[in-house]
């Protein structure tokens, strides 16, 4: 009697968790965020706030849409993040002068200010991670790549 996991000589068994993308990534995801969280705790910033902040240091003001776009976030997932935001006073959110229907977000002096201190985040992570900056490159592209074709799929 032959067992079902007897699969030395056989073709890689395609169920296995430590052959699975989906659990490499979903385990690679929390570890990384678990780093975070202590780092962007004396900000007052929870990693998808961080992220939002990111993209409004990058262009700001921003449409609520184009947030959504850019972090691929639904508006139900974004919503309370931005109302969060705004009650910690570093965004605002106006409709837009230009188009009533349009909700901009903007950054307050106070999100602006919150860059400087942020700074440093990058350079802790990569500390913690103890990869070189090629490694988590590469990962990055990787990553991308994949991102890219399960949007394909």
């Amino acid at each position: 009697m032959t067992s079902v996991d007897a699969r030395d000589d056989e073709a890689p068994n395609l169920l296995a968790l430590e052959n699975q993308v989906c659990f490499a990534l979903a385990v690679a995801s929390r570890s990384v965020l678990s780093l975070y969280r202590p780092v962007l705790e004396p900000l007052g910033l929870t990693h998808p706030q961080y992220l939002v902040m990111l993209a409004l240091w990058e262009q700001d003001p921003r449409s609520v849409k184009d947030l959504g776009l850019t972090l691929q976030l639904e508006p139900a997932t974004l919503s309370p993040l931005l109302k969060r935001l705004e009650a910690a006073g570093l965004v605002r959110r106006e409709r837009s002068t230009v188009d009533e229907r349009v909700l901009d977000i903007t950054l307050t002096p106070a999100g602006r200010q919150l860059r400087d201190r942020a700074e440093a985040i990058p350079a802790t992570i990569i500390s913690q991670l103890g990869m070189s900056a090629d490694e988590l490159d590469n990962l990055r592209g990787t990553l991308h790549a994949v991102i890219a074709a399960a949007a394909r799929g």
